[in-house]
């Protein structure tokens, strides 16, 4: 049993699981928000959209590191994103990714609520269902992992 429950902490608490089933899913919603918002409108929204797209691709670049670190059976010099390498510059990375979080739910939420969700192309639509099904259905496998681990 211990053998099972440590296979699944390697497994679930791994970079590669959470830079995979978090960090891309997070990227990829970057990365759209950043589209819509050149779409949706011209000028300062303009510029705000390519900068919105550059984090997106920085923190792509930062997650497919970890998980070649990770594979790799080294330690990451960097974090999962831009906003936890801050955190990791003032000694509180942990803190500095759950604001990225924040933030990444906030762009979620705003373009639900927005009706940018609309603005989606049928392929950008697929990639946004995409992200959404694997951070969603990854956070409830863990939760179960977790309650079952709790049970024994």
């Amino acid at each position: 049993m211990q053998n099972t429950q440590r296979i699944g902490e390697d497994f679930f608490l791994s970079p590669t699981f959470q830079a995979l089933t978090i960090g891309m899913p997070f990227c990829i919603f970057k990365l759209l928000f950043g589209m819509l918002a050149i779409r949706a409108g011209s000028g300062p929204l303009d510029f705000l959209g390519w900068m919105i797209i550059v984090w997106a691709g920085i923190d792509l670049f930062m997650n497919l590191k970890r998980v070649a670190y990770h594979l790799a059976g080294r330690s990451s010099p960097i974090e999962y994103c831009s906003i936890a390498q801050v955190g990791r510059m003032l000694k509180r990375p942990r803190l500095f990714l759950a604001l990225d979080t924040f933030i990444s739910f906030s762009i979620i939420c705003f373009v639900l609520w927005s009706g940018w969700i609309i603005l989606l192309t049928k392929t950008e639509s697929y990639l946004w269902y995409a992200a959404t099904t694997l951070n969603l259905i990854s956070i409830a496998v863990v939760n179960v992992w977790l309650e079952y681990q709790r049970g024994n």
